[in-house]
């Protein structure tokens, strides 16, 4: 019975197995044995489960050294507290700790003063001897990172070394950027295995420095999946996909991972044909592997290939969809404005009963925010039970961006109350959304209160929402003032936004001055040199107003022609300025013509009709 019992637990999926497999322990009256009770300890920690684990634990009748070394096994992790509090528990009870006590316990440490105290217990019970406990305090130390002199202390002084212990010493080393002492540690090593190997060809791509890990990689006689991998990783994160090819392509058996990191390589430089090439042609395919070109697409603009993609995942069926498909999606719909995909995309989830996590959870607030859709933004806002300072962002955003700046205010008013510490993205926020809804009081007060309460550096774009802000509501002698008092250089974005001001208030001279700034400081912006050209046409200033033109057309500085997307069923259609590239181009034209017309004979002479 006990073996049974022992295997039923081992195979337990469910947290209902599990409490079948405790009653029948408890029956069968097997609640006080020895290696039934450990396991189960560990299958309830494993199920999160952890009061219950405690609470086994402190009915067992006659712990033994494993009963308490389980216990402390299920606080690796969670909290040191906890596995401390056993520990003593076992010393009162007159248990006899043993190596792999202390090897548990430095594992529930994140404190070095903590691992300092067990590493007296350690040296005082005669365990330093041990070279499996030396070897793990010595990564406790070498972990820590700011505390490499007390592992360097304690690796010279260990009695005896095996190769984990330099592959340990090299892998802090390179962890913390010293790459030169991690080489010379590697050179004087009495012996290399393979890990050793990848650790310095590992740490060389981690400090940037691809040259060196070809070096090492080259010199390598053995080589297994991780130095074929890293190796492609380091090259893809160099943005060099032309080397990591050549490394894929030697390559002796490739893995999932090797042929997902060369799509993402591809699908970071834009070259989505090659890396749909490759996605094809790969014979085995995981979640991560969709996820890496659905998100390649969706990073090149490529909204509705991401869709198309997404489809041929559902039809082809052997791999789920997880969060991270959903978010790359939700962005899609968010840049799209598509709510029609956004809304399916939220029914999926509900469907196949996904968690509304804090990233998923701010991506469909975004999503809904951009498509319009405010109701089911604050919808989705007030069932996230843990909020992140991103969530209240994003939600601020939305409404900002939709015309409820004052809701946003209120919201953002609600955060603080709440105690959600704010950072400066989130102010970047709020004061745009006063600006949008015209709230200068609001927005002074919010910036001071930035900065003198919660002590947050203004940088250059909260500077220009304050400028803007002022600059919107007339107050243009107010942000020259503010302007003057900053801490940083004013950029060519802030005057550009006064100038935007100037124009709308009719202030000629302080356009002036705005302009000499402008030409003087930045390097030709042809949305700001436009912005010039017609303010000066506007006031009647020809001259300037095509010697501006001229100097566009001379240097060909050309102002980036404005983009639209439309959905028609399934298909998202893309229209620049003038564009011809749509197979319907001249039937498009021509209704434009027309709908022109018709507009001209509804205004009539109505100055203010544009057209």
């Amino acid at each position: 019975m006990p073996q049974q019992l022992l295997k039923f637990l081992g195979s337990c999926k469910t947290a209902n197995h599990l409490k079948q497999a405790h009653l029948q322990i408890l029956v069968n009256g097997l609640q006080g044995h020895n290696f039934i009770l450990p396991k189960l300890i560990t299958v309830y920690s494993d199920f999160h489960s952890h009061n219950h684990a405690f609470q086994i634990f402190q009915k067992l009748e006659n712990p033994n050294v494993v009963s308490y070394n389980t216990m402390i096994k299920c606080f690796i992790g969670k909290t040191h507290k906890h596995a401390l509090l056993v520990y003593d528990q076992m010393k009162a009870s007159r248990i006899a700790p043993n190596g792999f006590t202390y090897t548990l316990l430095l594992r529930c440490f994140e404190d070095v003063k903590d691992g300092t105290v067990v590493h007296c217990e350690i040296v005082k019970l005669g365990f330093g001897s041990s070279l499996f406990v030396s070897n793990t305090l010595l990564d406790f130390y070498a972990s820590s990172g700011w505390n490499l002199r007390c592992a360097l202390r304690m690796f010279e002084e260990m009695p005896k070394r095996d190769v984990v212990s330099w592959n340990t010493m090299i892998r802090a080393y390179m962890a913390n950027g010293d790459t030169d002492l991690a080489i010379k540690l590697f050179d004087f090593m009495p012996e290399r295995n393979i890990v050793s190997w990848n650790s310095i060809v590992s740490g060389s791509i981690k400090a940037g420095n691809m040259r060196l890990a070809r070096f090492f990689f080259d010199k390598m006689l053995i080589r297994n999946e991780i130095s074929w991998n890293s190796m492609i990783l380091g090259y893809v994160k160099a943005g060099d996909v032309e080397k990591a090819r050549y490394i894929f392509d030697q390559m002796p058996e490739k893995t999932v991972v090797s042929w997902t990191a060369l799509i993402t390589g591809y699908t970071n430089v834009g070259d989505l044909e090659f890396a749909n090439y490759l996605f094809e042609k790969m014979p085995t395919k995981t979640v991560v592997t969709w996820n890496a070109m659905i998100a390649g697409c969706v990073q090149n603009h490529l909204f509705d290939q991401a869709f198309h993609i997404f489809h041929q995942m559902l039809t082809d069926g052997k791999c789920r969809p997880d969060q991270s498909t959903l978010i790359s999606l939700l962005s899609a719909c968010s840049h799209l404005g598509s709510l029609e995909h956004g809304k399916w995309i939220d029914s999926y989830m509900k469907k196949n009963n996904f968690e509304l996590s804090n990233p998923i959870g701010n991506a469909m607030i975004d999503m809904y925010a951009k498509c319009g859709d405010v109701k089911n933004a604050k919808t989705v806002f007030n069932k996230m039970v843990n909020k992140c300072v991103i969530t209240w962002t994003v939600i601020i955003t939305g409404l900002a961006m939709n015309g409820h700046s004052k809701e946003a205010l209120d919201i953002f008013n609600r955060m603080c109350l709440e105690g959600e510490k704010p950072d400066g993205i989130i102010f970047i926020a709020i004061l745009s959304a006063c600006t949008h809804g015209g709230f200068v009081e609001e927005g002074t007060r919010v910036f001071d209160q930035m900065v003198n309460l919660f002590h947050i550096e203004p940088q250059i774009e909260h500077y220009g929402c304050m400028v803007d802000l002022l600059g919107r509501s007339g107050r243009l002698e107010e942000a020259i003032t503010f302007i003057q008092s900053m801490h940083l250089e004013p950029n060519a974005v802030i005057w550009a936004s006064l100038l935007g001001s100037c124009k709308v208030h009719g202030n000629v001279d302080l356009f002036e001055t705005v302009t000499r700034k402008i030409l003087n400081n930045e390097s030709p912006n042809p949305n700001y040199l436009t912005l010039i050209s017609n303010m000066n046409a506007s006031i009647g200033h020809w001259e300037q107003s095509s010697g501006l033109w001229m100097l566009m057309m001379q240097q060909r500085i050309e102002k980036l022609p404005g983009c639209s997307l439309i959905q028609i069923g399934q298909k998202v259609h893309e229209f620049m300025a003038k564009d011809t590239r749509h197979w319907q181009s001249k039937e498009i034209y021509v209704a434009l013509c027309a709908l022109n017309g018709q507009l001209k004979q509804i205004c009539g002479n109505y100055e203010g009709c544009i057209f």
